[in-house]
Parts: C-alpha cells; sequence; structure tokens
C-alpha cells in the first residue's frame, strides 16, 4: 500500500523556498505553496512591500505548476510575536523573535493550517550546512515529525545552481533575508521608539563610575554591543544595564573582563525530545555544548537541573556577551537538544577580579535564594 505523499511548502518569495519547492516535486511529493503574510508595512511607510513577495512565490507556483494558497498571521504575528519582542526590549532584556517566530506562527498557525486545511503531512529532516537548528529549538515534538527540510546538506551556490537551471532567475540575485523575523532590516533605535517610549539614562563607567554621556533608552542596549557615546574616540562597550535606575554600564575595550561570565540560569527549558535527556534526569549533571547566537562556536559546559525544569548552565571557560532575553540552545553532538532563555547571569569575571560579592545590577529571573546556584551565586 503506497501513502499518498502530500506536503506543503511555505513560498517566501526567495530563491531558497523555490528550490525546496521544485525538490519536493522532483522527489514524488505533492506540493502546494503558501505564502505567509505576518508583517504589515502600510502602518509606516504606506507600501506593503510583501505584495512583491507574494508576486514572486506566485509566479514560482506558475512556473513550478503547483497549487498557491496565501494566507494572513498579521494579527497573530503581533499579539504573539511582535509584543513579546516589545516587551522583552522593555524589560531590558535581547529577545530573539525568529526563535518565537518558528514556535507560535511557522510551526503552531501555519502547521494547524496545513493539518486542518490541506490535509499535509510534514516530515522531519536535517540541515548539516547551512543550520537552523538554532531557530528551530522551541519547535514542538509534533510538529518537527512532520517537517521536511529538503536542502538539508546542500550549499548556497548548489541551491542557486538548481535555480538557474529550473528558470527560477527572479529569485535567484535576491539577498538573504536579515534582519527581525518578518519585519527586515530598519535603522533599529527609530524602529523600536515608534513603538516604545524613550526613556533617558546615562552611560556610566563600569570602573570608576563616571558619567560619560547619555542615551534615549536603556532597553535599546545589548550587553556587548558597543556604545556609540559622542565625543569619545575610543569604543566603549555595554557590560551591564540597570532598569531601575535606567543607567548603562560601559567599559573600554571589546575584551573588558567585565564582558565575561561563566554561569546563567534559564526559563524552563523546552526539550525537542519532550523530555530532558535521561543523563540529566538520572545524575542531575551532564556535559554538553550550548550557544547564545546563530552560528557562535559551540561552548562546552555542564547543565545542572533544578525542580522547576530550568537548568544552570556552567561554561567551561567565561563567555563574552551573555545577554538575558537570548536563549541559550543546547547540543550533544550532532543533536539539538532544546533551548530555555536566559532569565539570570552569574557576576561577571570583572566582579569576580575586585572581589564584589553584590553585582550592581537585576536581572528578572526565578530565585532560589542565596547560594542555590552551582558554584557561585548568581547576579540578584
Amino acid at each position: 500500500m503506497q501513502v499518498a505523499r502530500h506536503v506543503v511548502c511555505a513560498l517566501s518569495g526567495g530563491v531558497d523556498s523555490a528550490v525546496a519547492a521544485l525538490l519536493l516535486r522532483r522527489r514524488g511529493y505533492q506540493v502546494t505553496g503558501v505564502f505567509m503574510k505576518n508583517w504589515d508595512s502600510l502602518d509606516e511607510h504606506g507600501v506593503c512591500t510583501a505584495d512583491r513577495d507574494c508576486e514572486d512565490a506566485y509566479r514560482v507556483c506558475q512556473i513550478l505548476d503547483i497549487p498557491f494558497h496565501q494566507v494572513s498571521y498579521v494579527k497573530e504575528y503581533w499579539n504573539d510575536v511582535f509584543s513579546d519582542f516589545l516587551s522583552e526590549y522593555e524589560k531590558g532584556r535581547t529577545p530573539n523573535p525568529d526563535i518565537v517566530c518558528n514556535k507560535h506562527i511557522k510551526f503552531s498557525c501555519f502547521f494547524h493550517y496545513a493539518v486542518d486545511n490541506l490535509a499535509v503531512k510534514l516530515l522531519q529532516a536535517a540541515d548539516s550546512f547551512k543550520d537552523q537548528t538554532f531557530f528551530l529549538s522551541q519547535v514542538s515534538q509534533d510538529a518537527l515529525r512532520r517537517t521536511l527540510f529538503p536542502l538539508g546538506g546542500l550549499t548556497k551556490d548548489f541551491v542557486k545552481k538548481i535555480a538557474a537551471e529550473n528558470r527560477l532567475h527572479h529569485v535567484l540575485q535576491k539577498k538573504e533575508s536579515m534582519g527581525i523575523c518578518f519585519v527586515g532590516k530598519r535603522n533599529f533605535e527609530n524602529f523600536i521608539l515608534q513603538y516604545l517610549q524613550p526613556r533617558p539614562g546615562k552611560f556610566i563607567s563600569i570602573e570608576d563610575n563616571r558619567v560619560l554621556g547619555t542615551h534615549k533608552g536603556w532597553f535599546l542596549y545589548t550587553l556587548g554591543q558597543r556604545a556609540r557615546i559622542g565625543g569619545l574616540r575610543e569604543p566603549w562597550y555595554v557590560v551591564e544595564k540597570d532598569g531601575t535606575k535606567g543607567d548603562v554600564f560601559v567599559a573600554p575595550r571589546t575584551d573588558h573582563p567585565a564582558l565575561y561570565r561563566d554561569l546563567l540560569r534559564t526559563s524552563r527549558v523546552h526539550w525537542i525530545a519532550e523530555e530532558p535527556p535521561a543523563a540529566l534526569v538520572r545524575d542531575k549533571m551532564m556535559e554538553c555544548h550550548f550557544r547564545f547566537r546563530h552560528q557562535m562556536a559551540l561552548v562546552p559546559c555542564v547543565l545542572t537541573l533544578n525542580q522547576d525544569g530550568t537548568v544552570w548552565v556552567t561554561a567551561v571557560k567565561a563567555v563574552r556577551a551573555l545577554a538575558p532575553g537570548q536563549f541559550a540552545v543546547f547540543y550533544k553532538g550532532d543533536e539539538c537538544l532544546g533551548s530555555g532563555k536566559i532569565l539570570r547571569l552569574g557576576p561577571s569575571a570583572y566582579l569576580l577580579q575586585k572581589g564584589k560579592s553584590k553585582p550592581r545590577v537585576s536581572t528578572e529571573g526565578p530565585s532560589d535564594g542565596p547560594g542555590s546556584g552551582p558554584g557561585l551565586g548568581p547576579t540578584l
């Protein structure tokens, strides 16, 4: 008995999704192309840039002779992704909307649309070159079992070669989509201040408490980034933030010890396998690797499991620019285990060198009381 193989392919209007649909069709799947509209630019410029992408996606379906559908999740994207994005910045955290978007839009709204309306069977696969596991680390097991990644193992050059050989020239030269998920590249400060009220504050030296300049809002800065302070020749970098007073603490040099930490605590971890690894449950500790930015080198670490499902992450070596709000994504070998949002940080190497027991800044997160974490206690 042969099972009918129907798949839905999300078409963005770019070359990757176009070739993905082509490869699925070549492999015998009955493919339906769907374009998702998740952001309405009319509110900002009076022109909806998604229209061109939709037209390109439609042309792909015409060329490949597959059905075309269009869905809109503008309201859902605003409520579940963008509002959370603004809220995280307002709290002074550094969010990652691509992970949240995959969780709530692509693998929830779109997934249920496909199953309910198109009776699509989605299968799981892997991409070993242009790895997307970081961004998929919050997606449910149920959705991943029904997901297929047809570009797995292919280089970008080979993807473009396939597109050129199959008359998909109109998407061949398009630039990679960058910036905020579905919103795109913007002047970050101007964009955020359209939605959040400015909260002026001071740039303060972490070394001697000198006021070096002013800013429009502490939530506009993430740990590790360069703070562009007028009148200063040398670069200074954000090392801590005080949300109560609105101050941003900065340090000279990109390798200043105030930028390095080796301890963090996450929110309740989303495990891809739905349950924590057996070794972690058995021993309450487990060696693995993690990253908190896409494509950064994996960092060896030790996880300590807490009763509420959160974990302490102790890095073997101090890591630069850990940022609350980002996701710590865990790996064991080639397998992505899952991820948890970074809520609390341990003291920086600078504070440890100075012998200070009370760090300067508060970060939001679950509290266990003094000395409850592995090794040194967290930043409280």
